[in-house]
């Protein structure tokens, strides 16, 4: 599906890349006819909005949202196994099923990453990309509901994606659930988090705790490779092939 590959790169760490190719990003929203009119419009307000704006501002917001505490990861089985062994049998499955149908990852690339499969997504058929996506509806709604609680417009790909899957969500109930929620992005929670660290891996001070904690987050998504801009009529998609 031509508008996976699009929302892919839209939730993707900004770059000066991403921002020269707004023009083709909006023509593959505006071709995709599989997008419910209202998700495509505001996927276009999106795109627009994030690039045309400033880089360095949208890459400080971006770190600020999904690099802050891990309520917001973009990590798929950091919602569903935690840190638990489960997570790593999960990758393995998950890289299997890539390595299956031809999309081949670096080693260090972390499957999980939800940029990353939806890119894959944008490679397979319609009706296996639905599948998938109502697979992990439940961690897509609950992201959609804590960017909207936080007043982000990063929400409207969640939205877009859940309209894609076909997925009635009951918003009501997911709205009360995380506005009881701690956040854990704030200074004191990063904190809390980068000392339970300390303490299990070394004997020293935890001074600065809340930037070290950011930067352990921001190193670990790095290990996912950036996700690069190709002319969407190379792609599957584009051909009619989804």
């Amino acid at each position: 599906m031509r508008s996976l590959k699009v929302i892919s790169l839209l939730l993707d760490y900004p770059s000066a890349e991403l921002f020269e190719a707004r023009r083709e990003l909006v023509a593959e929203l505006r071709a995709d006819k599989a997008l419910e009119p209202d998700h495509r419009e505001a996927l276009i307000e999106f795109a627009e909005q994030l690039c045309t704006g400033d880089l360095m501002d949208a890459q400080e917001n971006y770190v600020g949202l999904f690099d802050r505490g891990r309520s917001l990861s973009l990590l798929l089985f950091e919602h569903v196994h935690g840190e638990s062994r489960d997570r790593g049998q999960a990758m393995v499955d998950l890289m299997s099923v890539y390595e299956k149908n031809g999309f081949v990852l670096d080693a260090r690339e972390l499957p999980d990453y939800l940029p990353l499969f939806l890119e894959y997504l944008s490679k397979r058929p319609h009706a296996e990309a639905v599948q998938w996506l109502g697979e992990v509806c439940h961690i897509l709604s609950l992201l959609d509901a804590r960017l909207t609680e936080r007043d982000s417009d990063y929400a409207v790909l969640f939205e877009a994606l859940l309209g894609i899957a076909g997925v009635s969500v009951e918003r009501q109930a997911l709205r009360e659930q995380v506005a009881s929620e701690a956040r854990d992005d704030t200074p004191e929670a990063l904190d809390k988090v980068w000392e339970e660290e300390m303490v299990r891996f070394t004997e020293g001070s935890a001074q600065d705790c809340g930037d070290n904690a950011v930067l352990k987050r921001r190193a670990e998504i790095d290990r996912v490779r950036p996700l690069h801009i190709q002319s969407m009529s190379q792609s599957p998609a584009a051909s009619g092939a989804n």
